[in-house]
């Protein structure tokens, strides 16, 4: 029978089953998973598209239906937890009782184990009479958006751990001047943490006395100035410091909807006002739940980051490849990001001496897997541009984990350190100059002290012979000539015998200041007290029957020396000192020390004596410099020279003070000896 033979009841009748055919036909296919639960959680109906991702077949669910609940028949679809279990339970519940209820998220279980996100939306049905009957629900499979939003949130972690990082304090406001973003440093540098200042207003962030000199700032920054200036700031401290501020305007449209501000820490430029640290970061901004916030976020950032220049920033996936360029490091290597990413560390660094490996290869590696391990790794070294060029850069990584300790990627901060690297090879060539400089000097330092000790070998032995022949002819003169002789003549023998003596003793001084120059020192604690009480007793043996009254400190210090050398030493002060007390009726000669400083002590040796001028005394202590006529008082000008090198050799200090007619008092600087205290 066709429709033609058929009545008009039939035809509507199979119209109606065709159209409802077709209606069943559209669920079962449904784009989205068709789904009723009673409130008992049984499966009441399921279309085949909820089937087919569970991987069931519908003979599975018919030889069940109305036996197992959801809950009792979990290789149909087993929630993951308990909990969520129950947050179903509540949201058929709130069917039943108000009649709709928000949408909800599960994880459903597939036959093969594996699970997709789904979200629910169901509405009551319910009988003629009102009674719940069960809940007709849409399940919209959510997992690639689920998978979106964990993205967006691992990102957002990204950079903020990156922000935090950074020591430079970044901040964003809106047009309401409400703080939407700040990095750590920000939060602390008033005292807070990032939670306690994103949401709050600038006025309750910044102090009352800042307001009103960065509020007009503000208001041009919310104009599309962009603004710089420096700035004292106190800290959450209370110490004040300097910081170089900028306002950077965010447009979109040509409208500013917000600014960023960023303070650098100046404090120790403006001290020293000769080291200028611009501390340019790459920073992109944070990234909102969805991916059109996120892309807002990331061009903030940028935003931010134009004004590096000797910076750039860029990621590191977990296995070493380039997984994010930013224009900084753009700027720094000459890549551009389709040229980069994806290629390994090792392309952008040079190994020292590397001629076989290619570039690189060894330090990058190295290097990344110290990150890894540690958390962070530096290095200095070449690093190379797109066009072959090479710069000296320093190199951050930082490894960038999440909650679980999974490794996410690494972060690397280059930074063009070429103008200091210059500086220290220049300086090093400076310095390799000076040692040669100072190896030839040496050189022609010794060899004059060579030729020193030739001219004075010569002038103590090889003038001897002469002498000797004057003084000899001079004695046989002597004995020829008849007692009745002239008596000038016998004069003028005896000028030249003296001479001739006094000419011995000064080759003598010579050859003995010669020697002082040579001679090894044994330094070893020398107590002064008793040197100086033996020199005295052989003086007033010799100086008998002179009254001198010595006045000798019982507490005289060890100091460190030779102690035959340091003998020497005081024994011609001491020597000159009775000398030159020989004229006055009561001759006083003292020795004593100042007060210490340091790891130095200093004694002195006075007298009463004739003294004399020390204007007139610049040669004081050069050989055979006298200060009085030889007739008054014996001598040859050797014993203050030869005692001023054994001060010089003992890295100490000999001067003298006097007037004529006043005495002469000479001061020894020599070093304490270690184990010695104060005397």
């Amino acid at each position: 029978m066709n429709a033609a033979d058929k009545g008009p009841t039939e035809v509507s009748a199979s119209a109606g089953a065709d159209a409802r055919d077709e209606v069943r036909a559209l669920g079962q296919n449904a784009p989205c998973g068709l789904l009723a639960l009673d409130s008992g959680l049984r499966v009441r109906a399921i279309n085949d598209t909820l089937l087919h991702w569970l991987g069931r077949e519908r003979s599975e669910l018919e030889r069940l239906a109305g036996h197992a609940g959801w809950a009792d028949f979990p290789t149909l679809a087993r929630l993951s937890e308990e909990s969520e279990l129950q947050l179903l339970r509540e949201h058929l519940h709130e069917l039943q009782t108000s009649g709709r209820a928000p949408p909800l998220a599960l994880r459903l279980f597939g036959k093969d184990g594996g699970f997709f996100t789904v979200e629910l939306i169901s509405q009551a049905v319910r009988d003629a009479s009102g009674r719940f009957v069960q809940s007709r629900s849409v399940a919209v499979d959510v997992s690639a958006r689920e998978q979106i939003e964990h993205q967006i949130v691992a990102r957002l972690r990204l950079l903020q751990s990156i922000t935090d990082r950074t020591p430079s304090r970044l901040a964003y406001y809106d047009t309401d001047l409400v703080c939407r973003f700040c990095n750590r440093a920000y939060a602390e540098g008033y005292g807070l943490t990032p939670d306690e200042v994103i949401g709050v207003e600038l006025g309750r962030v910044l102090l009352p006395e800042v307001l009103p000199e960065v509020l007009p700032r503000v208001a041009r920054a919310l104009n599309g100035e962009t603004i710089s200036h420096e700035a004292e700031r106190p800290d959450a401290d209370g110490l004040k410091r300097y910081h170089e501020v900028h306002y950077l305007p965010d447009l979109q449209d040509g409208q500013a909807v917000g600014f960023f501000i960023e303070l650098i820490d100046i404090t120790e430029r403006r001290r020293t006002e000769d080291f200028v640290f611009n501390a340019n970061l790459d920073l992109e901004e944070r990234v909102a739940q969805r991916s059109a916030e996120l892309y807002a976020s990331e061009q903030r950032f940028r935003l931010m980051s134009r004004t590096i220049r000797d910076h750039g920033i860029f990621f590191i996936d977990p296995d070493g490849a380039v997984a994010d360029w930013t224009d900084s490091a753009q700027r720094l290597f000459g890549f551009e990001r389709a040229q980069i990413l994806g290629r390994a560390l090792d392309a952008l660094f040079q190994a020292e001496g590397s001629a076989v490996e290619p570039p690189g290869t060894q330090d990058a590696q190295a290097l990344l897997d110290r990150c890894i391990e540690t958390g962070h790794a530096e290095h200095q070294g070449w690093s190379l541009r797109r066009d072959g060029t090479r710069f000296w850069s320093q190199t951050m990584l930082t490894a960038l984990r999440d909650e679980r300790e999974q490794l996410q990627g690494v972060s690397v901060i280059v930074r063009d350190l070429t103008e200091s690297k210059r500086l220290a090879d220049v300086t090093a060539q400076l310095n390799q100059a000076l040692e040669r400089q100072v190896k030839e000097r040496t050189a022609q330092l010794d060899e004059a002290h060579r030729d020193l000790d030739a001219f004075s070998y010569t002038v103590a032995h090889d003038l001897r012979a002469p002498l000797r022949h004057i003084s000899q002819y001079v004695t046989l003169t002597q004995e020829e000539l008849e007692p009745e002789a002239r008596h000038e003549l016998l004069q003028y023998q005896a000028s030249i015998a003296a001479a001739a003596r006094r000419m011995g003793l000064m080759i003598d001084g010579l050859l003995e200041f010669t020697r002082l120059g040579r001679v090894r020192l044994d330094s070893v604690p020398v107590s002064l007290a008793p040197l100086v009480q033996g020199l005295v007793s052989h003086l007033r043996a010799e100086v008998t029957p002179r009254e001198i009254d010595w006045v000798i400190d019982p507490d005289l210090p060890m100091v460190s020396g030779d102690p035959i050398l340091l003998a020497e030493v005081l024994g011609k002060l001491l020597d000159n000192a009775a000398k030159f007390t020989r004229r006055v009726p009561q001759a006083r000669i003292e020795i004593g020390q100042l007060p210490a400083a340091d790891h130095k002590v200093t004694l002195f040796v006075r007298d009463n004596g004739v003294g004399f001028d020390l204007a007139k005394a610049r040669n004081l202590f050069l050989m055979f410099q006298r200060q009085h006529h030889s007739m008054d008082y014996e001598g040859i000008g050797m014993g203050l020279a030869l005692a001023h090198r054994i001060v010089q050799r003992h890295d100490g200090r000999l001067w003298c003070e006097t007037a004529p007619g006043e005495g002469c008092t000479f001061f020894v600087e020599l070093p304490r000896a270690q184990d010695a205290t104060p005397g």
